[in-house]
């Protein structure tokens, strides 16, 4: 059997694909020359598997993506007395290149706008922008499980337009919020912006700070719990700046943006998200991207104000029982688990007929868990010609029709027989 993910998520990218509005960003030359016509999507879980749909290997530049990394590379170099005394933490309601400090103090509102992101580099351990660079580009080398380079030509484009940050450097000197020389910083915070990534990196790094800073696929431990939360907090509300309202009711996703065309989000504990097209809205955001996230925080109750983290895994475990083939379930069960169990199908090797999935200890199913788990039910029926029963004595699985005529057979327990229905 094949995941139904994948194809979920060719079906809406498909759905949002038209009638998008907006332009490429042009104030960066490098930029301007951009496909307007990509379009991908990537989620990776917090056990490291990935589904892609569209243009998910295309490569961009990361741009203010990389703000609430860099945030978070701060974090751990400078210690968190050291960064929050030069950069808050509060919403700006601006554009991302606005001239946004606090009266007295002259911090940055946050870092996820220019003002603050250029502060969160200077804080990165190095000695000039080379050794700053490289231990920003090392890190998310990690984050992406792939060696990832930068892109010269956006660099040198950037760098020739960078007026305005050259000027924000300059003001953060003269308030004692850079300690080193001004141009130096901002040469490396436009390199920062400069790496190139794919959607597919994109999604691996977000699913890192859903994993509380472990990588899903190494294993490796990049950054603490605490350096997560603060990181994700100043995204949920500043990363999509002055649309971050519109965004936290609509979307509800801890997430960033940047003028590439990508958006990636994090949801803890369950999934990370991002997409890719370089048509931009007014605030700068991906006109489509915002599209997807909406569809998938719709579909898949992906809100944070909805649905809680995932708690232990909902697979108890599966054995062979005689020519039966059995999946153990337990507890609630949202899209992540539902997710796990699927894979878990999937990559079983299933030498009988018949598949039961016992729900014998589940307690709850969300709406998006249950279309995916009958959605496998279908699969296995129609794809792998299997028979698949439900061991459902609460009725957890509600009218169990899996579409296309498919309904698996339900009864009250493994002992029962298969082909009496459970009341």
């Amino acid at each position: 059997m094949r995941s139904p993910i994948p194809d979920y998520l060719a079906e809406v990218l498909d759905d949002c694909r038209g009638g998008d509005g907006g332009a490429v960003a042009d104030y960066i030359p490098e930029l301007a020359r951009a496909n307007p016509e990509r379009l991908a999507i990537a989620l990776t879980t917090p056990d490291g598997a990935t589904y892609c749909a569209g243009d998910a290997d295309a490569e961009f530049s990361i741009q203010s993506m990389s703000k609430p990394f860099a945030y978070g590379i701060a974090l751990l170099d400078a210690g968190f007395d050291a960064v929050l005394a030069k950069i808050g933490v509060e919403p700006s309601g601006e554009a991302f290149n606005e001239i946004s400090l606090e009266e007295g103090s002259g911090r940055p509102r946050n870092p996820m706008i220019n003002a603050g992101a250029i502060a969160a580099h200077s804080l990165i351990d190095g000695r000039n922008a080379e050794e700053r660079t490289e231990r920003f580009r090392e890190r998310m080398s990690l984050a992406a499980d792939r060696e990832l380079h930068y892109d010269e030509a956006v660099y040198t484009s950037e760098l020739e337009t960078a007026y305005r940050n050259i000027a924000i450097g300059y003001m953060l000197r003269n308030h004692g919020i850079l300690d080193g020389d001004p141009e130096d910083v901002v040469r490396g915070y436009i390199r920062q912006c400069s790496l190139s990534v794919t959607t597919r990196d994109l999604s691996m790094m977000a699913a890192t700070l859903a994993n509380g800073g472990v990588q899903s696929a190494t294993g490796r431990r990049l950054s603490g719990d605490r350096a997560v939360r603060q990181t994700l907090s100043v995204m949920m509300t500043c990363g999509m700046y002055d649309a971050a309202g519109d965004w936290m009711t609509a979307v509800g996703i801890p997430a960033k943006s940047g003028v590439a065309g990508g958006i990636l989000g994090v949801l803890p504990g369950q999934v990370g998200i991002a997409v890719f097209s370089p048509r931009l809205d007014a605030h700068g955001n991906s006109t489509r991207g915002v599209k997807l996230f909406e569809r998938l925080s719709d579909d898949m109750g992906l809100h944070l104000m909805e649905v809680p983290p995932v708690g232990r895994s909902v697979l108890r475990g599966h054995d062979q029982r005689g020519d039966t083939h059995v999946f153990g379930l337990q507890g609630v069960i949202r899209f992540a688990g539902a997710e796990a169990v699927v894979r878990e199908v999937v990559e079983a090797d299933l030498p009988h007929r018949e598949v039961v999935l016992d729900l014998t200890r589940v307690h709850g199913v969300s709406d998006v868990a249950r279309r995916v788990l009958l959605e496998a039910v279908r699969r296995l029926t129609l794809h792998d010609d299997k028979q698949v029963t439900l061991v459902d004595p609460e009725g957890i699985l509600d009218d169990p029709d899996a579409g296309d005529g498919v309904r698996p057979r339900v009864i009250a327990s493994l002992d029962e027989d298969r082909g009496t229905p459970a009341d």
